[in-house]
């Protein structure tokens, strides 16, 4: 890169991740990078019967193209890279089961930044296919070194890029995507940066469109647009090399503004994923909401009581966990996902939420709708006094028997870095994704190739295990 007489962030992203080496990944990071790879490529795969894939698949096959990389379901064809990359981060967030990004700098809401796996993954997919495959290490390297770049920009971004209605894991995902990509590729620091360029003008993603199908398109789009990004450098396209930066740079436009130095010289030291830590969902809808549906189910469980015992259902919460939450019914799985009074009535009714609960047939059921109408949602003053660096609720069941039970959502939610899934429970939660879809000879295999990604001398075979027939998406693309 040209000389400077200070460092930026950008310079900072791209020498950072240019410099990286297996080796320079700790034990602890390769553990936790295992179980996101598992995690993502769990919530890729449900992902695929989603409707939206139906409509990704006739618009990929209407493209055509060059047969360069696979698709997760299906890898018996393969289309361009960037595409493949779009498939994958389409189906990786269409289910919103993929993990979440918690912060560390001050101001930043706890939940709020990005889903950091899912575009570095995507990427790295889409590059190894293109590339012949990719050896575990390299593999490794590559995602790790998107995901950590990805997440320190989020969490330099002033946080009212989120509030104001920006989608970070459309916008900051790109970056994710566009670092794993020119990773896998060899790419420099001067290279590195210029993929940062042409990723900042092709990052975007907004909250309006949350509850269609476009809200998982911008995690597609986040995908391919830094595979994109990469592959134009490769060929020589150029960009400013200070892009974050400065006065016209993205953290001014997006943000407004931000705090570059509150990751400044933090590369890696620590690596994010481990501290703060990162989020693996235990259910397919925003993060935020987990600790409330927790809360509800373990109280039934507690005081034994089923839905038909139930008259009343408040829950008592700050603007970050009800601000996001745009639907009060859901009449649809989309909408379900944000709609406390569906997530709440899942768990009252089936006494979980997992794939078969987030269906469009499940949220109409006339129980269900019904249940639905038993809630209700109060901003409490005191909740919002506390503070934005838990997710904090507080819920009220009262009973048909005139009986009413208070029970606080746990701050350490099940999922979170402080309450995490064990490795078996991302295998069940992985079973749950692949229901229907794979058999247990590849169950198997794909956890013996992710538990042991690094000796891989392709990783991107693990969409071998992965492949699957006899749906519209995977027929409509071939």
């Amino acid at each position: 890169m040209k000389a400077a007489e200070t460092s930026s962030l950008t310079r900072e992203a791209a020498e950072f991740a240019a410099a990286l080496t297996y080796s320079d990944l700790p034990d602890d990071v390769l553990n936790i990078s295992r179980r996101c790879i598992m995690d993502g490529l769990a919530v890729m795969l449900g992902g695929t019967e989603q409707p939206a894939l139906d409509v990704m698949a006739r618009y990929i096959k209407s493209i055509g193209g060059a047969a360069q990389s696979r698709l997760v379901g299906d890898a018996k064809t393969k289309v361009p890279a960037h595409l493949a990359a779009l498939w994958h981060g389409l189906s990786g967030h269409a289910m919103d089961w993929d993990d979440t990004q918690l912060a560390s700098g001050p101001g930043r809401p706890y939940g709020l930044l990005t889903h950091p796996t899912v575009p570095p993954l995507s990427a790295s997919l889409a590059i190894s296919d293109l590339l012949g495959g990719v050896d575990g290490k390299a593999f490794l390297t590559a995602f790790n070194a998107g995901f950590e770049v990805e997440c320190k920009i989020a969490e330099a971004i002033n946080p009212d890029h989120y509030m104001r209605g920006f989608h970070t894991s459309g916008t900051i995902g790109t970056f994710g995507s566009a670092i794993a990509a020119a990773k896998m590729l060899g790419f420099n620091a001067e290279q590195m940066a210029q993929t940062i360029g042409i990723a900042t003008s092709m990052a975007a993603g907004v909250r309006a469109n949350f509850g269609t199908m476009t809200k998982p398109l911008h995690v597609g789009r986040s995908s391919e647009s830094g595979v994109t990004a990469a592959l134009l450098v490769r060929e020589g396209f150029t960009a400013n090399e200070e892009a974050l930066d400065g006065k016209w740079g993205y953290l001014t436009i997006a943000g407004p503004g931000g705090e570059p130095e509150l990751v400044m010289g933090k590369f890696g030291k620590p690596f994010t994923m481990v501290d703060p830590g990162v989020s693996i969902k235990p259910y397919p809808c925003g993060v935020l909401t987990h600790p409330s549906m927790d809360a509800l189910l373990y109280l039934m469980r507690e005081e034994k009581i089923v839905a038909d015992d139930i008259e009343k259902i408040t829950i008592y919460a700050a603007k970050n966990i009800l601000g996001p939450i745009r639907y009060t019914f859901a009449h649809t799985e989309l909408e379900g996902k944000f709609s406390m009074h569906f997530l709440l009535a899942a768990i009252a009714v089936a006494g979980r939420a997992g794939k078969d609960e987030f269906t469009d047939a499940f949220v109409q059921r006339k129980d269900v709708q019904a249940m639905q109408r038993l809630v209700e949602t109060v901003d409490d003053p005191e909740i919002e006094a506390m503070g934005f660096d838990r997710i904090r609720s507080r819920l009220e069941v009262k009973t048909k028997s005139g009986k009413t039970i208070e029970k606080w959502a746990d701050e350490n939610y099940r999922g979170s870095p402080h309450n995490p899934l064990s490795d078996k429970e991302v295998e069940g939660k992985f079973r749950d994704c692949a229901k229907g879809l794979l058999g247990e000879d590849q169950i198997t295999a794909l956890f013996e190739r992710v538990w042991n990604i690094e000796n891989a001398a392709s990783a991107s075979d693990v969409l071998i295990d992965l492949d699957w027939k006899g749906t519209a998406a995977s027929q409509s693309v071939a």
